[in-house]
Parts: C-alpha cells; structure tokens; sequence
C-alpha cells in the first residue's frame, strides 16, 4: 500500500476506537495531513478524496477493517495485502504486510 491508503486505515481504525481527530501525521512521510467526516463517511484533504471503514473512494477499491479493542486487522483488496496495528491513545502503528513493516501514525 501507499502512504496515503496507509494513513486512511490508520485514521479508519483509530475513528473506529472511538478516537475523534481532525488530522493524522505519517511519521514515514513526515508531515500532517487534514482529516474529516463521520465515522461512517471520511474525508483526506491531502487526496482530496472520500472514504469510510469499508470503502476508499479516491480509489475506487474496498478494504475490509476489523477492530477489536485497540487492535485492528484487515485486507486492502486493491494490493491484496492484508494489514494489521494498534491504537494506543493518539498513537496507532501499522504493519502493512505487502510491505514487510510497521508505519506509525498520530492522529
């Protein structure tokens, strides 16, 4: 996945957790980016583009995101990767295993 999908799920998964927050900073890319919306309809401000727990718009592909206490796992069916993380406070680490590592995230 890229970072920007990466992020997405990242902000997904932490809305989902009941995490409320108007941004998510990738320390990959270094930088913050706008997030807003529900926790059913999303917005990135970076991408321009919609996106909800199960749907990314800018895309046009699905990705499943499962969330259990402060852990989260799912597939991206666009790479057809499957990923996983936690949510700790403001903090949410991802490991994205097309990739073979963790990426962490502020949100």
């Amino acid at each position: 996945m890229n970072d920007e999908t990466r992020r997405k799920i990242a902000y997904a998964a932490a809305r989902k957790n009941g995490t409320q927050s108007g941004s998510v900073y990738s320390y990959e890319a270094g930088a913050h980016t706008s997030m807003g919306g529900s926790s059913n309809s999303m917005f990135d401000y970076g991408s321009g583009s919609h996106f909800s727990n199960n749907y990314d718009y800018g895309r046009g592909s699905h990705w499943q995101i499962n969330v259990s206490g402060n852990r989260f796992s799912g597939y991206d069916y666009a790479t057809g990767h499957h990923f996983s993380g936690s949510i700790s406070g403001r903090s949410v680490s991802l490991y994205d295993y097309g990739e073979g590592r963790h990426f962490s995230y502020s949100v």
